[in-house]
């Protein structure tokens, strides 16, 4: 009986110490995947996120199982499966056909017919293994970016002959003129501070605030409730598309695409969205819904202190010909955002989101131009947005027409009936 005993104590505590280690490695691991986003942190100069309670986890490729034959990607959030692929067309510089497979216009994405597509699995496993033992050296990672640069091959071999360096000042020889750099110093003497030193950069928030003042100040755009606004996308292509979008806050808005082919509708009602196109009426769910949401929110760009956990200053640097100042960011859901705002009169030139990806970071960059005053409140008449995406790399929103405060039918906002599907 005492060995019974003795064999039950033994089994206990071998158990106890079995969910001890498990518990370590768990937690070890959950460390590891917060710190996986430390290089992008640092590369924008910002500290690392908090350490928060884990929400819930988009699904993968691999528990959606819709995607076939995906090998090396199966971690990948569902959300970052095509912007994966087309950053990796932009970053070869090809596009989709190059590595898979089109028969007469239909598309075999699962077929390894093409050894390109091998290749490029290689070429993953090549970032993948590069990253972990960069990682252990504390650098940052790489991408696939990193040697393409939007060539097919990348080029190793420096172009002869090299650029000729620009001429640097300070470097001890005489200056044009005579004056060396230390024609007017006495030896041993300190160098003495510019008599007008630049000044102390803004923080975050005077940044903002400062875009706040330029649009109208808070108390104008307090005020919107509406915004409906009409016009014309022009894609990358030179095809042009007639574009309305209505917004009401807090969160609601519906935008109509209509071009030769037919019109596409998308909404947000609250918490959910849908879609409308030739093929049907659909709801919107999952990062589908996340993304909509975001883009279609009426106070977007106007209300930026709220979307925000942590801001800072990012540097100076040129739009076009316009001198900016740039505000670093870490939005709510974790995403890093670098906004350019005018130096001189504080409005908001250029905004750049960063999706971190396991084989790359992702850019996605909105430009924003002729500012008008609509009721108190300057807004952009143009908008351009540029994606990684190869097929349409560059599209130009122009609004013919912007008004607030109208009143909008709270049945443009709800879902259709389902309809049936042409092709089923």
């Amino acid at each position: 009986m005492k060995i019974i005993v003795l064999r039950l104590i033994v089994v206990a505590l071998t158990c106890a110490c079995a969910v001890v280690v498990i518990g370590n490695r768990r937690a070890q691991n959950v460390s590891a995947n917060q710190n996986k986003f430390a290089p992008l942190y640092s590369v924008f100069g910002m500290p690392e996120p908090a350490q928060t309670p884990a929400a819930p986890q988009e699904k993968t490729i691999a528990q959606e199982g819709q995607k076939k034959n995906v090998k090396l990607l199966g971690d990948l959030p569902v959300s970052q499966f095509i912007p994966v692929m087309n950053y990796f067309a932009a970053s070869l510089g090809r596009r989709c056909n190059f590595c898979h497979v089109n028969n007469n216009g239909q598309w075999d994405y699962a077929a390894d017919t093409k050894p390109e597509k091998n290749t490029a699995r290689e070429m993953i496993k090549l970032v993948l293994d590069t990253n972990n033992r960069l990682t252990q050296l504390k650098l940052d990672p790489i991408a696939c970016y990193t040697c393409h640069r939007g060539r097919n091959s990348p080029q190793s071999v420096p172009t002869l002959p090299l650029p000729l360096p620009s001429p640097q000042a300070n470097q001890g020889g005489p200056r044009p003129g005579g004056a060396g750099p230390a024609a007017n110093q006495t030896p041993g003497q300190q160098p003495q501070g510019s008599p007008s030193p630049r000044p102390s950069p803004p923080s975050g928030n005077e940044i903002i605030d400062k875009y706040i003042n330029a649009i109208g100040g808070q108390a104008a755009i307090d005020k919107i409730k509406t915004r409906t606004m009409k016009g014309s996308i022009v894609t990358a292509n030179g095809q042009t598309l007639a574009y309305e979008i209505d917004q009401a806050a807090p969160n609601k808005a519906h935008e109509m695409f209509t071009s030769q082919r037919g019109t596409m509708e998308r909404a947000i009602n609250g918490d959910m969205g849908w879609e409308k196109n030739p093929q049907g009426v659909h709801e919107l769910i999952g990062p589908q819904l996340s993304d909509l949401k975001a883009s279609l929110q009426i106070f977007r760009n106007l209300k930026l202190k709220e979307q925000y956990a942590s801001t800072r200053f990012g540097g100076r640097d040129k739009v076009g010909d316009r001198d900016a100042i740039i505000l670093t960011g870490r939005a709510t859901d974790g995403r890093v955002e670098r906004l350019f705002f005018d130096a001189q009169n504080g409005l908001l030139l250029r905004r750049i989101s960063y999706v971190q990806t396991m084989v790359g970071v992702i850019p996605e960059q909105t430009d924003f131009q002729d500012y008008r005053d609509v009721d108190g409140v300057k807004l952009p008449f143009t908008i351009v947005l540029a994606t990684v995406d190869a097929g349409n790399p560059l599209s130009t929103r122009k609004f013919d027409e912007i008004r607030l405060n109208l009143a909008i039918d709270d049945s443009k906002f709800k879902m259709p009936a389902a309809t049936p599907s042409p092709n089923p």
